[in-house]
Formats: structure tokens, sequence, C-alpha cells
């Protein structure tokens, strides 16, 4: 059995491109599994959102402490304005993109490709410091584990990869339960917490320094800023939802709108209660334990309780670079679409898997871990400052589009999205600042690169735009003589099915073999030239002289000399392979066929076919 495959002459083909996807519904999410997928990262972010407000606010001693529950609650205000604010994103953008949508309906190209890039440098950083938060939970717990975390690392990183391979609706349901477990841990905690004067016990912090200064009379407004900006951390991932809106059921739009509410209203009980038992048990951190595992300790006790705490925690913190994953590939599309990143990242398997934007986004993701070590610390100064810049961009863009559209109450709603602009703007600046000398200086200098390497990308896709004439007519189609040219080394059953396919397509039909120099080689293309007289299949068999030990050079040559002396006739290029029985097997040819179609590819403009004759049909 033989089939026969004919490559485009454009060099940028790509091989391999994936079937249609299959539009099913079962392979999108609905309102609860899509928070589950894409709500991994806000809800983990209680288990250090706190903690962030904590330990600012410790500077100033038991009394800056005291400030804990005023800043939770404006955390919660800019929670609920965001939440708003990326409904109506949403409601106003349903085919995706979040922040970047907005800036290029509103702000402008270059503003647009900004928010792009602070949402791709996010999303790599929140799988990085995810998956390094989790390990680092699990060494805390295991210490005889920490020598092993970037294996560690690496492995759950594999694993959530694999799943998300699967699609997004599989990584849902993988990840559902690890979600209703933690949330339901949380609330339980804060629940009990209420109803205790005191805590039941302190044993993880005992024996552990305190980080607590020596008590002031004052809070300057620098440090409650400082405590909002790093407290702030807890809002990464809510833009998430509304940059996956084409990943939900339909109606795509209302769904989204529900898990985004649902996301915003968990986080901001979560945030809140524990900012209340902060203040109702006077916790003071102490170094080497979370706030959250002292929370724990405190309302349930040292008990089976407080582990089920832990342990969800970890496997929260873990898992919830699952938003990356969910969000990330969306956003790669829109911007394939738009000729901003190469247009394999638009492409679509089944399942509704952006493949590409998965496998690519792992790999960064490894190598930043790699980098790091599997330490959290080294990574976390670089994490939600992109963040705060698509939620600037997105409130600023949603004004403007507010002021465009009219429409019912308008005013009040660009009110809310102009103040929510302010207060996310204010807070990437002071986290810029705060966290420059830390590591934060990367950002800096990434997010303009990484806009040029958007413009560049986008300005190669214009250039072949131009040269192929997308957007004018085309000429009409017309008939050019066509010449086939079938490279072969020796008379076999493959030899008689190529020439049986060339001269179906071609006007004119010649096969060609290189010779070298050497003796035996010319003994072999001696002997070939004589079977070849023998057999008389009435195709020429045309030498090809090479002084050099190459294949594919000789042919592309041939190739230019026939183009140069019959500029009228469309030369083709017939490859013909062996195709294996085993995939193994493809090992043990020398893959001459390839290094043609290389060259001939590279030096000509030639049509280039490949006919694979099948060695385990019979």
């Amino acid at each position: 059995m033989t089939t026969l495959t004919t490559l485009t002459t454009e060099k940028d083909a790509v091989p391999g491109a994936e079937e249609p996807p299959d539009t099913g519904a079962r392979h999108k999410l609905t309102a609860v599994t899509g928070l589950a997928a894409l709500s991994l990262d806000a809800m983990a972010s209680v288990a250090y959102g706190p903690e962030a407000i904590v330990l600012v606010l410790a500077a100033a001693g038991g009394y800056g402490l005291g400030f804990t529950l005023p800043v939770t609650l404006a955390i919660a205000g800019l929670l609920a304005v965001l939440v708003a604010s990326y409904r109506q994103v949403i409601a106003a953008f349903p085919d995706g993109g979040g922040s970047y949508a907005v800036a290029k309906a509103h702000l402008g190209r270059r503003t647009s490709l900004v928010a792009a890039g602070s949402l791709v440098l996010d999303y790599v950083l929140n799988v990085a410091v995810a998956v390094t938060a989790g390990v680092a939970a699990l060494t805390s717990a295991f210490p005889g584990l920490y020598g092993d975390r970037l294996v560690i690392c690496l492995a759950v990183l594999v694993l959530i990869t694999a799943v998300n391979l699967r699609g997004i609706v599989d990584s849902a349901r993988a990840f559902l339960v690890p979600t209703a477990v933690f949330v339901g841990a949380i609330l339980v905690m804060i629940a009990v917490g209420l109803f205790r004067d005191a805590p039941v016990s302190t044993a993880t912090a005992d024996g552990h320094a305190s980080v607590l200064a020596d008590d002031a009379t004052t809070v300057g407004a620098l440090l409650l800023l400082k405590a909002f900006a790093s407290g702030c951390s807890a809002l990464t991932g809510v833009e998430a939802i509304a940059n996956a809106v084409p990943s939900f059921r339909a109606p795509a739009a209302r769904r989204a709108m529900r898990a985004e509410a649902a996301l915003g209203a968990l986080l901001g009980v979560m945030l809140i209660g524990l900012s209340v038992l902060i203040s109702r048990f006077g916790l003071q951190p102490v170094e080497g334990v979370t706030v959250l595992a002292q929370l724990a300790d405190a309302s349930l006790g040292h008990n089976g309780a407080f582990y089920v705490v832990q342990f969800a925690t970890m496997v929260l913190l873990a898992l919830s670079a699952n938003t990356s994953f969910g969000g990330l590939p969306v956003l790669l599309k829109l911007l394939a679409r738009d000729n901003y990143v190469p247009h394999v990242f638009g492409l679509k398997a089944d399942r509704q898997v952006h493949r590409h934007g998965v496998v690519w986004l792992a790999v960064v993701s490894a190598a930043l871990l790699v980098f790091s070590g599997g330490d959290t610390n080294t990574l976390v100064p670089l994490f939600a400052i992109g963040v705060f810049v698509g939620f600037t961009i997105a409130q600023t863009g949603m004004v403007l589009h507010w002021r465009r559209e009219r429409g019912p109450r308008w005013a009040g709603k660009a009110v809310l999205n102009g103040l929510g602009a302010v207060l996310t703007g204010v807070s990437a600046i002071v986290v810029t600042a705060t966290k420059f000398h830390d590591g934060a200086w990367l950002i800096v200098i990434a997010l303009p690169l990484l806009v040029l390497a958007f413009e560049a990308v986008h300005r190669a896709y214009g250039r072949i735009g131009e040269r192929l004439g997308v957007g004018r007519v085309p000429e009409t189609p017309h008939r050019e003589r066509s010449l086939v040219l079938v490279p072969v080394s020796s008379l076999t059953r493959l030899t008689s099915e190529a020439l049986t396919a060339a001269v179906s397509l071609g006007d004119e039909v010649r096969a060609v073999t290189v010779c070298h120099p050497d003796a035996e080689d010319q003994a072999a293309t001696e002997a070939l030239e004589r079977d070849w007289a023998l057999w008389n299949p009435g195709v020429a068999l045309v030498r090809l002289p090479s002084e050099r030990r190459s294949l594919g050079r000789p042919v592309s040559a041939y190739v230019r000399t026939l183009r140069t002396a019959e500029p009228g006739t469309r030369v083709t290029v017939l490859i013909p392979e062996a195709e294996p029985e085993h995939l193994w097997q493809r090992l043990l040819q020398k893959q001459r066929g390839a290094v043609v179609a290389h060259a001939v590819r590279r030096d000509t403009d030639a049509v280039i076919c490949r006919l694979r004759f099948r060695l385990g049909a019979r």
C-alpha cells in the first residue's frame, strides 16, 4: 500500500497540523468546573495574602498588627471592585483575553501588548511559584525531602501538564475535590475560630523566634500602603476567568460571570475571616511557621484537623498552577490570531486543548524551576507585578468602554472602574518600588522585551502576508508544463511505485541519481545505469555528479538549473520513502528522503512530494 503526501512550497508550512476541534459541550466548563479549573491561583492566595499583610505590619510591633483587619477590609473592597469589573469585561468581551482584549479595543495596540506581556509573565511565574510553594509545604512537613525539592517540583509540573493535555474539563474534574476540601477546611476553621475566646493550641509556634518588632505608637501611611500592596498578592488570579471565557459552555459569558462572582464571594469571606481570627487571637508572626498554620492550630487544635488544613493547603498551592494552564493558552490563541505570536499557538486539538500553549508553558516554567532551584523566595519578588499592570490597564480600558457605549447606569460603572484603576495602579507602583532590589527589576526589563518580541513577530507576519498577497485577489490559476524528478539509488518495488506516481502527476518525468567520485560509488552508479537500460521503464535516468559527499545539494542545484533553462516549467520533486511496519524500525533507515527534501525546500521553490510505501502491507 502506498500513500502520497504533497507538501506546500511555503517555507513556514506546519507539519502535522492538528485535527479540527470537537466543539461538543462535554469538553467545556460549567460554572462549577470553571471555578475549580481557573480559580485555584486566587483560592490558594489566602495561604500567603494575609501573611504578607502581617509581616509588613509586624515592623510596627503589636500596635501595627492592630491594622490587619482594616487593611484586609480595604483589600476586600478592591476585590469587590475587581470582581464587578471583570464581570463587565466578560460581558463586553465574551471571546476572552481579559485586559488584552479591553486594551486592544480602547487603549491602542501598544498598550494591549503591554497587557498581554504582563499576563504572560504573570501566568508563567504563577506556575513556578505555585509548584515551589506547594512543595515547600511538603518539605516542611517532611524535612527529609528538602534536598530533592527540585525533582519533586518538576514531577508535580509534569503531572499538572499531563492532566491539562487531556483537556480543561478533565483538569477541572481532577482538581474539583482538592479545591472543595481546601475551601471547606478554611471555612470550618474560620467558623470554629469565631467561637473561641483564646487559641486552643500554640504548638506550631512554640520554640520559634518572633519576627515582631518593638511596639510603636504610630503607624505611617507608607507602611499601611506597603501592607496593602503586599496583601494584594491575594488578588492574583481574579482575572483568569475573564481570560478564558471561550472555555465555558454556552451561554459562556453568563457561566463565566457566575464563576467570577462565586470566586469573589469565597475569596472575600476567607480573607476577611482569616483576618478576624488573626486579630481575635492576637497572632504574632514567627520564623519558620506560616500564619495559616498558626490559625489552624489556634482554631482546631494540634490534631488531625490541623493536618487536614495543612495537607489541603499544600495540595492546592501546588495545583494552583492549573489557573495558568487554563488561561494562558487562550490568551496565546488570541495573540496568534492577531499575528503577535506564532500561529501554532492558535491550533486546537480535540478536547478543546491548545496543546502548544500548554507544552510551552510547561517548558518555560520548568526552566524557571531549574533556575530557582525549587526555591519559592527566589521567585516571589517577581510575582504579582504583572497582574497589577493587567488590572490597571483593564480597568482604564473599561472606563473608556462605558464612555463610548453609554447605556444604563454607565456613569456609575465608569466610576467603579476608574476607582479600581487608581487603586491597582498605585499597588503596581508600590510593589515594584518595594521589591525592585529583590528581583522585580527583572520584570521591568522582561516586560518591554516581551512587547518588542510581539512586535517583531507581527512585522514578520506582515512581510510574509505581503509576499503572499494576503487580502488581495490573486491571479487566475493557469496550467504550466510539469516536470517531475524522482531521486533513485537502486531498482526496487519502491522505485517502480514512485515512477508510477510521477508519470500520473507530470508531463515529463526524469529519474535522478547522485554519483560521487570514489570508485565504489562510480561502480554502483554504472551498475544502476545498466540495470536501468535493461528494465527500460520509459523514464530517463540522469546522473548528477557531486565532488562532495552530499546528497541533497546536487538535486537542488539541478532543480535551479532546470528553472533557469525552462522558466515556464513547474518542477516537482517526488521523494520515495519506505514506511516501516514498526516505529522503532525507522532507526534502521538512512533518512535520505529527509535530507533531499530539506535541501530542495531550502534552496528552491519546487513542489515537494513524499511518497510513503508501507512495508507492513501485503
